[in-house]
């Protein structure tokens, strides 16, 4: 009997009481695709009090300002998926910058967090940040087991970065400020420009256009052979709203579905929902990337939350929104 008592006291101080639908929330990077999705989700949930600012407002790459707008707003909750992102192309040429603008985001408003005295945090890290050669499916506690994929090192260096600082605020303040890791995503609002979009957004373009132009044949970096696995953004957000809600430990928790398919998979399933009749040349002198890269997802299917987006339904739901935003789309290639 002891031992049950044990046993459910531990398994309750895993969770924390739901947040107040009246409750100040700040999402970091609202206009990005995680923020706008984790933004659409709290108002269906009913949540009415949340603060955002665009970048012009404020630069969360500037400690004084972030500092200020902390102790001015007083946010209870704090969503950071703010962060500069990309794909292979703008990884490798800009690696400074997705160094600095990283490490400077999530430093400021971290720290700001614990200033302002924020019940809680969520850090949003990414599964491109495990070891180029993971064994299959990754653990959590895989992270900084291996060498780094050497096509994201610098941004994958500073959201581990991140990871760790919340795990060391935690430790030295007491603060609640939890990591997720999401696998790779998709969705309205994804960023659509080629030389820095990810793989799902860049092929949704260059087949619509291919089939829009009249093209015989799309390019497709690399085999084709890597697989990943695929996320619609809505899932995402509901999967940190719920973490939000039940989750305390320092320990980051994986995001995703738990399936993966190769890169070529994918192409010819955008293929068919698109309706392109032409075919594909897949340009091996570009670099692949990863060869896998798919999450272990029992931890936070243990606590209750799965999936429920799959994704060829997922993937009408983006191109939908492409082909209904594809003007406003292509003006920013």
């Amino acid at each position: 009997m002891k031992k049950l008592l044990l046993c459910l006291f531990v398994t309750m101080s895993l969770f924390s009481e739901e947040i107040s639908k009246n409750a100040k929330i700040f999402v970091a990077g609202h206009n990005g695709l995680v923020g706008r999705a984790i933004c659409r989700k709290l108002s269906t949930l009913g949540y009415f009090n949340i603060i955002t600012k665009s970048s012009k407002e404020l630069d969360l790459r500037d400690q004084k300002t972030v500092l200020e707008f902390f102790e001015r707003e007083k946010p209870e909750y704090v969503f950071l998926s703010a962060a500069k992102v990309g794909g292979i192309i703008g990884n490798q040429q800009n690696p400074a910058s997705f160094i600095y603008d990283n490490l400077m985001i999530q430093t400021n408003i971290i720290h700001s967090s614990y200033l302002a005295g924020v019940k809680k945090l969520l850090f949003l890290g990414s599964s491109c940040i495990y070891p180029r050669m993971c064994s299959q499916p990754i653990k959590e506690e895989y992270l900084l087991t291996g060498p780094l994929e050497i096509t994201n090192y610098a941004y994958a260096i500073a959201k581990i970065a991140g990871l760790k600082m919340c795990k060391a605020y935690n430790t030295q303040y007491n603060t609640k400020f939890i990591s997720c890791m999401p696998t790779n995503l998709y969705g309205p609002f994804d960023n659509y420009n080629l030389t820095s979009s990810h793989v799902i957004p860049a092929l949704i373009s260059k087949i619509y256009t291919a089939k829009l132009e009249g093209k015989e044949s799309v390019e497709i970096w690399g085999t084709g052979r890597p697989k990943r696995e695929f996320l619609h953004v809505d899932d995402l957000a509901d999967a940190c709203i719920f973490l939000m809600d039940n989750y305390e430990e320092s320990e980051v928790v994986n995001v995703g579905t738990g399936q993966d398919v190769s890169i070529k998979e994918v192409a010819y399933l955008i293929k068919e929902i698109i309706g392109y009749k032409g075919e594909f040349y897949f340009n091996t002198s570009k670099p692949d990337g990863t060869p896998r890269k798919l999450l272990d997802v029992s931890k936070i299917n243990d606590l209750g939350w799965s999936s429920k987006i799959e994704l060829k339904e997922g993937l009408k739901d983006a191109i939908q929104w492409y082909l209904d935003n594809q003007q406003n789309e292509i003006l920013k290639k």
